[in-house]
C-alpha cells in the first residue's frame, strides 16, 4: 500500500494567520504543509521546531485561501500538499481522518475499524491528539462512541465551533 501521506523533509518555515479558533500557526517544510498548529494546543512543538517566518513560502498561499473559504463555509475539503510527520500507524490514521465527510462525525471504535484495527481505539485517540495538521486533516471529527464530545488538543470549545461551523455550512448548502 502507498503511503498516502509522505514523511515531512526539508527546511522549515512558519507563518501565522488569525482565524474565527485563534492565530493559527502554519508550518511548511518548502513543497508540503507539514504543521498547523492552534494557540495553547496540546502536543504543540517547540517553537524552534517551526523554523524561521516567512510569508512566501509555497504551500502557505494556498493555505492561507482555502482556510478561509473553510471558515466562510464554502470549502469542505481542503486539497493542500501534505506531510505530517509521525509513525506508520499515526499516518495511517490521519490518513482515514481525511476520509470523514465534512460536516459528519466518526467515533474512534469506527475510526479504529476503517484501518483495519477495531480493537484499536485507544491506540487511534493518541494518534488522533498527535495529528501535527488540525483542521486540514480533521481530526475535530472523531468524538466519542455516543457521539460525546471528548478529547480535543486544541480545546472543547474549539472543536464544538467546527463542527458547528461544518454543520451549518451544510445545512445552509
Amino acid at each position: 500500500m502507498t503511503d498516502p501521506l509522505p514523511h515531512a523533509a526539508g527546511d522549515r518555515r512558519h507563518t501565522t494567520l488569525g482565524s474565527p479558533v485563534g492565530d493559527l500557526t502554519l508550518v511548511s517544510d518548502g513543497a508540503h504543509l507539514v504543521g498547523l498548529y492552534m494557540t495553547d494546543q496540546r502536543h504543540r512543538p517547540e517553537e524552534t521546531t517551526f523554523g524561521p517566518p516567512a510569508d512566501d513560502v509555497t504551500p502557505f498561499a494556498a493555505a492561507r485561501e482555502q482556510l478561509a473559504e473553510y471558515f466562510a463555509g464554502e470549502r469542505t475539503a481542503f486539497d493542500l500538499p501534505l506531510a505530517p510527520a509521525g509513525s506508520e500507524f499515526q499516518r495511517r490514521v490521519w490518513a482515514a481522518l481525511l476520509t470523514i465527510p465534512y460536516g459528519h462525525t466518526w467515533s474512534y471504535g469506527e475510526l479504529a475499524t476503517r484501518i483495519g484495527n477495531p480493537r484499536a481505539s485507544r491506540a487511534v485517540g493518541l494518534a488522533n491528539g498527535r495529528n501535527p495538521i488540525g483542521i486540514v486533516v480533521p481530526c475535530h471529527r472523531v468524538v466519542g462512541s455516543g457521539g460525546s464530545l471528548t478529547g480535543y488538543g486544541g480545546g472543547l470549545e474549539r472543536k464544538r465551533l467546527l463542527l458547528d461551523l461544518e454543520r451549518a455550512a451544510l445545512a445552509g448548502a
